[in-house]
């Protein structure tokens, strides 16, 4: 088994698996620690991760990147509308307001959710993981943004069962940093608690999490975000001085070509790196537009004038995760920095003067979360001892219910789960109903969301059931925030009430037994529709799918679950044979592509050894024939059999070893032979030693044994040097590996025979003894 953590970005993904010495963060095929988080559709195959990224500038309309910022957004989205000007593929908006993306495909037009995309990463990624564990890889933890949404949560467990995975946990990115920070540090002060800021900019966004540590403890205070800042917003803000300059000095429009417009942020991407080092940088780009050579130039301080605006923002989040977690900049004992946009100087600066202390960089900013994922996927996993250490998520959003359009009320306000509920937590709830009952879930504080989400999460549905009795029944529905951070209802019980014997005797009124069980409740809310009460979970026996106490019987009710733009089973399942249809046809294409170029190879091979190695051992004829096959083949290969099927390539190869193969056994064998002589003279030496102490009888045995394979080896190689190397030869080496063997085995039977009367002899002088 394995234990695997991943980290999806924006731009890149890490893999890390925990082993037996620690953490280690896997390599992909170009023996990078990064993968591209790309899916490139090519003429016949889809390209993942790094050939993707190297097959893009090729197949610019049908390669998809940046599917995090697509996975459980609406089409309609003004923050989605806005990331259109930078994605070059078709997109549409789906059944239930999601995205669509359209593409051309084996020359079909085809259209894909971008969950199946993502999960098209997750299957890039998962082999990776298999070829370099060289085990079956299942079970994992994926790092995910704090600011996900319920929707965007579910797409992601679904994208990972699409491509075979089974999460353990979706972990939030500034958690798993911390883990990957705090589970090895000893120096935490034992008198209180320890307070940590994580400071994370990534590529399209910015996360902070304020952190409470203390021995074996991890304890999220708050989580803040911003999620439309940044590193590629930096990006950005050199991409448009640039493109103005390059308009003005070159009369060139780069925002009319979306080649040119792709080149260029990647310049600039790679122009910030620079700036970060140094305090000014160039710019140069050859054929950019137009057939046209670019050059710029930049210094850093008007670089940071540019970002003013961008740099502002970045302190907001951080503002906002003291507030919440209720802490002063004091108390923050140090402030790690990480994230792939973290290394503008600027941003360090100004979290100085925020924090009043400089930032660490004590983890590496781009695998921090990966090897998080990975040790939380080992404290899951039962195959893995891991030191007690305990992790305690909080969540960053408050959540409602709400009956039939009434909001649930649970004391003071209408929430359930507030915001920084630590979670996986469960509450239950009891109503008093006659019919179907009707749950939905849904955001309590719009302000708390990203922009452009809705509040709708899902509903639920619970029932048919009937009571015993005329009165409303009591169903007691058990609620969860699990630890993906996903509400779910977990059960529905219908409970009836049943006194016994020594309650009538006692004049026990039932409504007394009810008050009784409900003492734990945060509120009671009745209305002439319903009654609800919230409280603790509670502990009862299960009997045959009813559960029983003193003065109850409880029976399961079936629970229908409504997800708003999520995938139904159905949908799933499409999707499972759909991915697994394409990777059939992608290793259908790459076997192809193998088997071609083996079969290129060994043409070129052949002919060189035909005329070389080979020379002597193949007649006129037999190098006519082989030359005139592998031209064939040659020619074949760059004409008509440059697009074939891999049978039809191995077919082709079987024809010519059947006109190589001869000549090739020829030339193997000769040296073969040699060695098969050899080894059978030493064996006939072996065993003419080793007859010096046999009896008389034995010892002629063993010498005419020697002589006739001596002599059948004379006589035969004898016929073996009469003929030329280029016939087939009589004396193979596979013959004296035969006779050698045999002439071992008798004479072997011969010792035995030796052995035999000493140990009879032996066993006499014993018995006479007793």
């Amino acid at each position: 088994m394995s234990v695997v953590g991943f980290d999806i970005g924006n731009e890149n993904c890490v893999i890390a698996v925990v082993k037996q010495r620690g953490v280690d963060v896997l390599l992909n095929d170009e023996s990078k620690r990064e993968t591209p988080a790309v899916v490139c559709f090519g003429e016949k195959q889809r390209f993942l991760g790094s050939a993707g990224a190297a097959s893009s500038v090729m197949n610019l309309k049908s390669t998809i990147f940046q599917v995090k910022r697509l996975i459980g957004r609406n089409f309609k989205d003004p923050e989605f509308q806005n990331e259109l000007k930078l994605l070059p593929f078709e997109t549409s908006e789906g059944k239930d307001g999601g995205i669509l993306i359209h593409l051309k495909y084996l020359g079909e037009a085809r259209t894909f959710t971008p969950v199946q995309i993502l999960a098209m990463l997750f299957s890039n990624l998962k082999n990776v993981t298999e070829k370099n564990l060289e085990i079956p890889v299942t079970d994992c933890v994926i790092g995910i943004p704090s600011y996900f949404t319920d929707l965007q949560r579910r797409a992601y467990l679904d994208a990972a069962t699409i491509a075979g995975l089974k999460p353990l946990r979706l972990m939030h990115d500034c958690a798993a940093t911390a883990l990957s920070y705090g589970i090895y540090k000893t120096d935490f002060s034992k008198t209180g608690p320890t307070y940590v800021a994580f400071v994370d900019i990534g590529h399209c966004d910015t996360q902070v999490s304020i952190v409470s540590f203390e021995a074996g403890h991890m304890r999220i205070l708050s989580h803040a975000f911003d999620s439309s800042l940044g590193g590629r917003d930096f990006d950005d803000v050199l991409f448009v001085y640039f493109a103005k300059q390059f308009k003005e000095l070159y009369n060139i429009d780069v925002y009319s070509n979306m080649r040119a417009s792709i080149r260029l942020r990647s310049a600039c991407e790679k122009l910030k790196k620079v700036l970060s080092a140094n305090a000014e940088a160039p710019l140069n780009i050859e054929c950019l537009m137009d057939e046209k050579d670019v050059k710029g130039f930049i210094k850093r301080e008007e670089f940071e004038r540019l970002a003013s605006g961008l740099l502002e923002r970045i302190s907001v989040p951080s503002r906002k995760a003291l507030a919440d977690a209720g802490l002063s900049v004091r108390k923050i004992h140090s402030v790690e920095l990480v994230g792939s946009g973290s290394r503008i100087p600027a941003i360090s600066k100004l979290l100085s003067s925020l924090y009043g202390k400089e930032p660490s960089r004590t983890l590496n900013s781009s695998e921090c979360v990966a090897r998080g994922c990975a040790l939380q996927c080992a404290m899951l996993s039962p195959i893995f001892r891991v030191r007690e250490y305990e992790v305690q998520d909080a969540f960053p959003f408050s959540i409602g219910f709400s009956s039939n359009g009434a909001q649930i009320s649970t004391g003071s306000n209408c929430i359930l789960f507030p915001k920084g509920q630590p979670f996986p937590s469960t509450k239950v709830l009891t109503f008093q109903r006659s019919n179907l009952l009707h749950l939905e879930a849904f955001y309590a504080d719009l302000n708390e969301l990203p922009a452009g989400v809705s509040t709708n999460m899902s509903s639920f549905t619970i029932g048919p059931f009937q009571a015993s009795s005329n009165e409303k029944a009591k169903i007691k529905v058990k609620v969860q925030l699990n630890l993906h951070g996903i509400v779910t209802v977990e059960s529905a019980m219908l409970v009836e009430d049943h006194l016994d014997d020594s309650a009538r005797r006692g004049n026990i009124h039932p409504q007394m037994d009810r008050t009784k069980m409900d003492s734990d409740s945060l509120t009671n809310v009745a209305n002439s529709e319903d009654n609800t009460a919230v409280h603790s979970q509670s502990s009862d026996a299960t009997v045959n799918g009813t559960l029983k106490d003193k003065a109850n019987q409880r029976f399961e009710i079936p629970v229908k679950e409504n997800i708003s733009g999520g995938m139904t089973k159905d949908e799933l399942t499409e999707a499972q044979e759909k991915e697994l249809h394409l990777a059939q046809h992608d290793k259908a294409v790459e076997q192809a592509k193998d088997q071609k170029n083996a079969l290129e190879s060994y043409v070129y091979e052949m002919r060189n050894k035909l005329f070389n190695t080979y020379r002597s051992f193949a007649s006129d004829k037999e190098r006519e024939g082989i030359s005139r096959s592998l031209q064939e083949t040659e020619e074949w290969l760059y004409e008509d059999g440059d697009d074939e099927t891999e049978n039809a390539y191995t077919a082709k190869m079987q024809d010519l070893k059947k006109l190589v193969d001869p000549v090739e056994n020829r030339y193997k064998d000769e040296e073969a032979r040699a060695q098969a002589t050899r080894d059978l003279l030493n064996s006939i030496v072996d065993h003419r030693m080793s007859m010096d102490s046999l009896p008389t009888e034995d010892r002629g045995l063993i010498t005419d044994e020697c002589n006739k394979a001596e002599q059948w080896l004379r006589e035969r190689t004898q016929q073996q040097d009469s003929l030329p190397k280029n016939a087939d030869p009589v004396l193979w080496s596979r013959d004296i590996k035969s006779r050698t063997e045999d002439l071992n085995s008798t004479c072997k039977q011969i010792l035995r025979r030796k052995s035999s009367p000493a140990n009879s002899d032996e066993s006499s002088s014993l018995d006479q003894q007793e």
